[in-house]
């Protein structure tokens, strides 16, 4: 049998990295959840066209997003995240507001629920991972709907883990901080003013000192947990642990 591998935010960053990682191994189906698409030559890809901002359109394709079958493997990675607008209170626009939840917190949810209600039943191996951050923990001026959004879908990824427990579904749920990797949302970071966020040139640095991860490497940490998952059993878990 195969293995099904869903995949949001495959378009960039860390996302399209993990996109590439599952498809060389020809026994892996990967679903490849984006709002701009991407294209990458593999036969046993599929993506599909979907903005995570907009309920109605995620709600229209689950079917796609979770198909039915026979799978020696079941992965969710909810990777997809927005930094959203880095400004103070009394400056953040409400669309902006709703919008950054939908995307890093509601979204995740809603996919996390459907793979509960999809495969719960299934014999499969069965693991859910959210790309989460170390922001939510801090508080960030500048960041409060990413460190919020961030929180609350590590609160979500604890609950589902206790429920998965209690019910015995055989999920494994992880909420995994990423570090801090070289991507278009570290440009959006750095191009923040100093008023708005006063780290900004800590992260200036980062990229200055080249302390920022790849992708691809960060890619394959989060392989990593997924196929040694029993040597790890705390919930919230950092790339930078192992």
């Amino acid at each position: 049998m195969e293995n099904l591998i869903i995949i949001t935010g495959c378009s960039q960053g860390l996302g399209k990295a993990l996109t590439a990682l599952y498809c060389q191994d020809g026994r892996n189906r990967v679903v490849g959840v984006s709002r701009t698409g991407l294209t990458l030559g593999f036969a046993n890809f599929e993506n599909l066209k979907i903005d995570l901002s907009d309920l109605q359109m995620v709600k229209s394709n689950l079917d796609k997003i979770f198909p039915r079958g026979d799978f020696d493997n079941l992965v969710l990675v909810n990777n997809a995240g927005w930094i959203g607008e880095i400004r103070h209170f009394g400056n953040l626009s409400a669309d902006a507001i709703s919008q950054i939840h939908q995307i890093n917190t509601v979204a995740p949810a809603i996919l996390m629920n459907e793979f509960v209600k999809r495969y719960k039943d299934s014999p499969s191996r069965k693991t859910v991972v959210n790309i989460s951050s170390g922001a939510a923990a801090k508080n960030i001026d500048g960041w409060s709907g990413y460190s919020s959004s961030k929180a609350a879908l590590n609160r979500y990824t604890e609950i589902a883990e206790e429920e998965s427990e209690m019910s015995n579904w055989g999920i494994k749920f992880y909420a995994l901080s990423p570090g801090i990797i070289d991507t278009g949302m570290q440009q959006d970071i750095r191009s923040a003013k100093a008023e708005e966020f006063s780290r900004v040139e800590a992260f200036r640095g980062f990229k200055e000192n080249e302390e920022l991860a790849s992708p691809e490497e960060v890619a394959e940490k989060v392989k990593y947990l997924i196929d040694n998952r029993d040597n790890f059993k705390e919930v919230l878990q950092d790339v930078r642990q192992f």
